[in-house]
């Protein structure tokens, strides 16, 4: 165990920390990009609203949030840290030339880009996360005739969503013509927040900067790793540049349609 604290407390080894925990959560922004592209689904917010139970009621799913929240956590504190050394570093080096810096301006802001991202990812839990777990949500009733696939869609409040206050997320019956979801809408809560243009802006920024972490981030973890050969260094590449466009302009595309469309 002293080994391997003694590696990751090593230059290298606190890049391949760094390398192992960004995959790590590059591979969690696909699972929540799939997860968020519902909002746009044409269901009054069913589908999204069924996966956010899913999210946060399976025990899989919950022991595994608390890994990528201590993830989020460690991957930011080494970076920033890591970031200031190398700043330390460049400021003493290039004293006298400043004019031999040759990185590319992602890698020396990188430490910036993650300090944007991280305050983004806190205000998205305040907004989100939190308040969907602690704080105020709607109720919603989904009803489908199960005959004809039509579903009738209306609010729950006062005394009609008491019931559901004791199980927090969702209640379902179902019988031979019908199924009735009781269901707290996030989804409401979402486009109710991304009507509003300063956090839609906000949102989208946040993206841009995403997507430069990214650009620099997804290349330089497999250099970390040890996997630079010509023969797979163009494959990274372009892998790379497709995830820094891709995964940010589908993230933002979800409020620019809310604010825009809906």
């Amino acid at each position: 165990m002293n080994w391997i604290i003694s590696l990751f407390n090593t230059s290298i080894g606190k890049k391949l920390l760094m390398a192992l925990t960004g995959l790590f959560l590059t591979l969690f922004l696909v699972v929540h990009l799939i997860g968020n592209l519902q909002l746009l689904k044409s269901d009054a917010g069913y589908s999204f609203n069924i996966y956010a139970v899913f999210m946060t009621t399976n025990p899989i799913i919950k022991f595994a949030s608390y890994g990528l929240y201590a993830t989020i956590l460690l991957h930011a504190i080494k970076g920033l840290l890591l970031a200031f050394q190398n700043y330390a570093k460049r400021n003493h080096k290039y004293a006298v030339n400043p004019g031999n810096q040759t990185s590319h301006w992602t890698s020396r802001w990188m430490g910036v880009l993650g300090t944007i991202i991280l305050v983004f990812i806190v205000v998205h839990m305040a907004s989100f996360w939190y308040k969907y777990k602690f704080g105020e949500v709607p109720y919603t009733r989904y009803t489908t005739d199960l005959l004809t696939g039509e579903m009738r869609v209306d609010d729950i409040e006062g005394a009609a969503a008491t019931p559901l206050l004791a199980s927090k997320k969702m209640i379902k019956i179902t019988t031979e013509t019908t199924e009735i979801v009781n269901i707290k809408d996030l989804y409401k809560t979402v486009f109710v927040a991304f009507k509003n243009p300063i956090i839609s802006l906000f949102y989208v920024f946040c993206m841009f900067a995403m997507a430069f972490h990214l650009l620099h981030g997804f290349q330089s973890a497999f250099q970390s790793l040890g996997i630079n050969h010509p023969k797979y260094n163009p494959l990274i590449k372009y892998l790379g540049v497709v995830i820094s466009v891709v995964f940010p302009a589908l993230f933002a595309l979800i409020p620019i349609y809310v604010y825009f469309i809906k």
